[in-house]
């Protein structure tokens, strides 16, 4: 074999264009061959740049047509870089590093080739686990381009049989797979915007007259489309865009990566998302609205930098009163498909008077970032409102208002009120404590300490907080579900009164449908601490109940069973046979489980499998193979 040197190997790279800048390739086309049927016609359920409902996805789903089994081949020469077999996340997956520098990632998949699979059974058994990843050295398993390494399938928290593939550069960051010029898919149709937001920006802001977030929908002008009617703007305000792209083929609607803002004087806002640190994929949380609007703004707390210019300020619109401002908003698709959608922004003079509609019965409030709204009905006591921040007390008068109600703006940056005079009525926020971004920060109170890390928020954090249910079945309610974490926070909840099986009580978040997701938790005397990555509601439930084992075929040729839990769900699992460990494959979504003996060994004798949940609690099986 040729062996190079470093520095004859450095130069071949730079001289192939595999190497830039501190090590960020760029995707050269041609260097990758389809995954799936190559040189014949590929369809994607899925593709890179699209906003799904809690993350940024990462690279194209290829669809399979609802069937398990398409071959899946590696994409260039290579070798095994990593390889994993697990029930959840990218299930059975497999990462193939190239000279180029590029990894390539293979998820979900049914199967690994007859020698991948053959060897990572080796592995499982030496390590006696049920769910293995091993990191390889360079060339420990080469590849070829074009080998069958795996077929696909529908394993870990996958919907449906399809191939995820990943393209990353040499600093493991997600790249566009498109840009490799993958002939085998087409798209030829432009994006589609659905709806624009104008947002207000800061405590002076306003969207025709009101502290309000307008959402309009674009009309199809031609070939590009056009908001009607001009928005009346006072302040700073942004824009934020939903929207979709179609591939030729299939309904599907996907993402797509670049956004441009003008106007008349030319390019004022550039958004070009082709290369994603994993680090940060979760920001993409920050960077939406619920993560379905894309913000055409700078956010400073963001950790990428593909919005050009990148500094405070950009994307933001501020016009003088009288002055119309005509913008024109670029989709633009990874095939260079372009849309354009026209609107007109007009400045306004801030307006004390404004019709906002029938009044609330009781003060309503609402908090955008560190902005408190509240609207309440007009009292016939006045319409100065007090807002007790300390010691010290101000008077503020309605940022507008009407014959039926009034509308306060407070920036919690001046201070969290304990209590606002509403002339009407005493309304005392929730708000426990400001949490800052980038930094440890501890507030605790009577019933609660919440604790944050440097890498816990996303942005600065005003965190509401109520209490409800009884003692012995209390519910915390924590943050809001559109509030997002960046990383985890620790919570310790005092829970007093409770009087229930700590042994095998915990915490869980219950969602708007009821349905509880274990977190875990451990008991210090009456306090429950753990950990969360969701803002919502919390709850106590107890799990004393074993895992259920139902058999489906026991023999000599192999065993199959169902296992389910009914609350904190299925967290290990372990069988032998004759005394010895014997592999066991599951599939969650179907509750099954299988084994899977190594070359040669024996399923005769007494046999044992035994399922653990989340709670501690343990079933076993019991019977003898003959």
């Amino acid at each position: 074999m040729l062996k190079l040197s470093k520095f004859a190997f450095f130069s071949l790279l730079l001289s192939l264009g595999y190497i830039s800048t501190g090590w960020s390739q760029e995707i050269q086309k041609g260097y990758f061959q389809s995954p799936v049927k190559p040189g014949a016609r590929n369809y994607l359920a899925g593709n890179f740049s699209e906003l799904r409902p809690n993350h940024f996805h990462t690279g194209l789903d290829y669809k399979f047509g609802g069937v398990e089994g398409e071959p899946i081949y590696a994409v260039a020469d290579g070798w095994v870089h990593r390889i994993k077999i697990s029930s959840f996340g990218y299930g059975n997956v497999i990462y193939l590093k190239h000279p180029s520098g590029h990894i390539t990632l293979y998820g979900h998949l049914r199967n690994f080739s007859p020698v991948l699979h053959a060897w990572m059974k080796k592995k499982m058994y030496e390590a006696k686990l049920n769910e293995l990843e091993i990191n390889l050295k360079e060339g420990e398993l080469p590849v070829k381009k074009g080998e069958l390494i795996a077929n696909g399938g529908n394993t870990g928290s996958s919907g449906g049989p399809h191939l995820h593939f990943e393209i990353r550069d040499s600093l493991d960051r997600a790249m566009d797979p498109l840009l490799a010029g993958y002939s085998e898919i087409l798209d030829r149709t432009p994006p589609t915007p659905q709806k624009i937001a104008i947002v207000p920006l800061e405590l002076d802001s306003r969207v025709n007259g009101k502290f309000q977030r307008v959402e309009v929908t674009p009309v199809l002008s031609g070939a590009n489309y056009r908001i009607p009617e001009t928005i009346q703007v006072s302040g700073k305000v942004g824009l934020e865009i939903q929207g979709y792209d179609k591939l030729d083929g299939a309904e599907n609607q996907n993402g797509f990566p670049r956004f441009e803002v003008s106007d008349d004087s030319g390019l004022l806002f550039k958004l070009l998302v082709d290369k994603v640190d994993f680090n940060f994929t979760r920001h993409f949380l920050l960077h939406t609205h619920l993560n379905r609007f894309t913000k055409l703004y700078h956010q400073k707390d963001l950790k990428f930098s593909f919005i050009t210019p990148h500094s405070p300020g950009t994307g933001a619109f501020e016009l003088e009163t009288g002055k119309k401002k005509n913008i024109q908003v670029k989709l633009i698709d990874a095939y260079n498909n372009t849309r354009i959608v026209q609107l007109s922004l007009a400045g306004a003079d801030l307006d004390s008077t404004r019709s906002d509609g029938a009044a609330p019965p009781k003060a309503q409030v609402s908090y955008y970032k560190n902005i408190m709204k509240i609207k309440v009905a007009q009292s016939s006591k006045g319409g100065l409102a007090k807002f007790e921040v300390g010691n010290t007390s101000y008077e503020i008068l309605p940022a507008y208002q009407d014959a039926a109600s009034r509308t306060y703006l407070w920036d919690l940056r001046f201070g969290i009120p304990k209590k606002i005079d509403l002339c009407s009525e005493i309304y005392t926020p929730d708000i426990i404590g400001h949490f800052p971004v980038d930094r440890e920060h501890v507030h605790a109170n009577a019933k609660l300490q919440i604790r944050t890390d440097s890498n816990s928020l996303l942005e600065d954090l005003y965190l509401r907080v109520s209490h409800s249910g009884s003692a012995n079945a209390p519910v915390l309610n924590l943050g809001e579900t559109t509030t997002y974490l960046w990383n985890p926070i620790e919570a310790t909840w005092d829970v007093s009164g409770f009087a229930g099986n700590k042994a095998k009580t915990q915490v869980y978040q219950r969602a708007g449908n009821g349905a509880l997701s274990y977190l875990g938790g451990e008991w210090i005397g009456n306090q429950i601490r753990f950990k969360t990555r969701n803002f919502g509601s919390f709850v106590l439930a107890e799990d004393a109940t074993k895992p259920s084992i139902s058999p489906i075929r026991v023999n000599a040729q192999g065993m199959r069973f169902t296992i389910k839990d009914n609350l904190s769900g299925i967290k290990s699992f372990e069988a032998y046979v004759n005394g010895e460990w014997v592999w066991m494959r599951y599939e969650h979504k179907q509750a099954v489980i299988w084994s899977e003996p190594m070359n040669g060994q024996s399923l005769k004798g007494p046999a044992i499998l035994r399922v653990t949940d989340q709670a501690g609690n343990v079933a076993e099986w019991r019977g003898t193979l003959n």
